[in-house]
C-alpha cells in the first residue's frame, strides 16, 4: 500500500491532485484542515490536507509502464481491481458480476476496513500530541488574542505595518509556547525600547566649540527649538553659548532669534557668506556651543539642499553635529520623502516637534526605523525653555502600547 499526502486550498483541489498523481483508483483515507502556525494565523487562510492511498501493485498514473493488473470485466465500481488483504497478506480479485447489486461486497468491506485502520493509525498519532497540549489550548488562544490586540494597538497608533509585523515576528521566535500574556506584553515593550535606542543628546566635550546645525522644512519650529535647548545650556550648565543664523530668507526668523538672544544674553551673528562663517569660527573660538539656525528649505529642491550642505561643510566633521527637525503632525509619507532627501547630503540626528498637536506618535518610531538615525529631543508646546525634553524610549513604548 502506498500512502501520500496532498495539500491544497480546498478539498476538491486536494483530491484532484491525488487522482492526478496516483490515478483514478486512489482512495482518500483522511481529510483535515491545517491552520498556519504562529503569528501567521492572523494573516493566512487554512489549507486542506488529504491522505490518499493506492495498492503498490497498481501502476501510478504518472508511470510510463502499462498497468500490470489482470484484465477484468467492466464494472461500475470505482474501487481498484486488486487490493492488498491486510489480514492474510494475499491478493484478492474483485468478484465477478455487473456491479448492480446494492449489497456490500466482500471487497468493499475490506476497503472500508482498510480505510478505518489507516484513519485510526493517523488519528492516534495526532491524538498523542493533542492530548498533551489540550491543557494549553485555552492559554494559547489567549496568547494569540493578546498578540492580535497588541498588533492592532500599534497599527492604531500609526506604526507602519512593516515594523509592527517585524516586532511581532521577532518576539514570537523567542517566546515560550506557554508564555503568559504579561510576558508577551513585556517582550514587545522591551523590543520597542531596544529599537528606539538611546537618544543622542547635545553635550559639551573638549575645549573646541561644537557647532550645532538645525535643518528641516519650514514651519516645524526650528528657531523655537534652538532657543529652548540654548537656554538650558546657558542657565543650567552656565555654558558659553552663541547664535548663528543663516535664515536670511525670512526677516521674522532673524528677529525671533534676536529676541531670544537678547533675553538670554547670547551673542547673535547673521551669516550671509562663506567668509562670514569663517569669521564666526574665529570670533566664537572660546565658546562652548554655537547653535546654527538654517533656512527652512523645500526637500524637493536640490539647489536648496546643496546650499545647506555647503554651509555645513565649512565646519570640520569632528566639530559639528546636525539635527533634522521634524513635526510629529506631518504625514508619514511626507516624512519619508524629507528624510530621504536630507540623507543624500548628511548624517543627522532627529528632533520631533509639536507632540502636543497629535494624538499618535507612531511616526517617531517609523522614522527612527526607516532612517536608523538617533532620536534626540521632543517638543510639546511653545513655552521656552520648558516644553522640551529628551526622547524617552520607555514613555514612547508605553504610549504605543497603551493607546490614545
Amino acid at each position: 500500500m502506498i500512502i501520500k499526502k496532498f495539500q491544497a486550498n480546498t478539498e476538491t483541489e486536494a483530491i484532484m491532485l491525488a487522482k492526478e498523481e496516483l490515478g483514478k483508483d486512489a482512495i482518500v483515507m483522511n481529510i483535515k484542515t491545517i491552520s498556519p502556525k504562529g503569528i501567521y494565523k492572523l494573516f493566512r487562510k487554512p489549507i486542506v490536507e488529504i491522505t490518499a492511498a493506492i495498492d503498490e501493485n497498481i501502476t501510478y498514473k504518472s508511470d510510463k509502464m502499462k498497468p500490470q493488473a489482470p484484465a477484468m470485466q467492466p464494472r461500475k465500481t470505482i474501487h481498484p481491481d486488486i487490493i492488498y488483504d491486510t489480514e492474510t497478506g494475499s491478493k484478492q480479485s474483485l468478484p465477478s458480476g455487473n456491479g448492480a447489486d446494492s449489497t456490500p461486497s466482500a471487497i468493499e468491506l475490506k476497503l472500508n476496513n482498510l480505510q478505518s485502520l489507516l484513519e485510526k493509525q493517523i488519528n492516534e498519532k495526532e491524538k498523542q500530541g493533542s492530548e498533551k497540549d489540550e491543557a494549553k489550548t485555552a492559554e494559547a488562544n489567549k496568547n494569540l488574542a493578546c498578540i492580535q490586540l497588541i498588533y492592532n494597538q500599534l497599527i492604531n497608533n500609526e506604526v507602519d505595518e512593516k515594523y509592527a509585523n517585524q516586532i511581532i515576528a521577532e518576539i514570537e521566535g523567542n517566546l515560550k509556547k506557554d508564555a503568559s500574556m504579561d510576558n508577551i506584553l513585556a517582550s514587545i515593550y522591551q523590543k520597542i525600547i531596544l529599537k528606539l535606542g538611546q537618544p543622542k543628546m547635545i553635550e559639551i566635550i573638549g575645549k573646541t566649540p561644537k557647532f550645532i546645525f538645525f535643518i528641516g522644512p519650514t514651519g516645524v519650529g526650528k528657531t523655537t527649538t534652538i532657543a529652548k535647548i540654548a537656554s538650558k545650556f546657558k542657565v543650567n550648565e552656565k555654558a558659553k553659548v552663541a547664535f548663528l543664523t543663516a535664515d536670511t530668507y525670512r526677516i521674522a526668523a532673524v528677529e525671533q532669534l534676536r529676541t531670544y538672544a537678547n533675553i538670554l544674553g547670547i551673542p547673535l551673528k547673521v551669516i550671509y557668506s562663506e567668509e562670514e562663517m569663517n569669521q564666526a569660527r574665529v570670533e566664537f573660538a572660546d565658546y562652548d556651543i554655537v547653535f546654527v539656525d538654517t533656512a527652512g528649505r523645500s526637500h524637493r529642491s536640490k539647489e536648496q539642499r546643496d546650499d545647506i550642505e555647503a554651509l555645513i561643510n565649512l565646519i570640520p566633521e569632528d566639530e559639528r553635529e546636525i539635527y533634522l527637525v521634524l513635526s510629529a503632525t506631518t504625514k508619514y509619507r511626507d516624512l519619508v520623502k524629507i528624510t530621504e532627501a536630507y540623507s543624500e547630503i548628511i548624517n543627522y540626528n532627529l528632533i520631533f516637534t509639536k507632540l502636543d498637536e497629535t494624538g499618535t506618535i507612531g511616526n517617531l518610531f517609523n522614522i527612527r526605523m526607516l532612517t536608523e538615525a538617533p532620536l534626540s529631543y521632543a517638543t510639546f508646546g511653545q513655552n521656552v525653555p520648558d516644553d522640551i525634553a529628551r526622547v524617552d524610549a520607555q514613555n514612547i513604548a508605553k504610549q504605543l502600547l497603551r493607546g490614545q
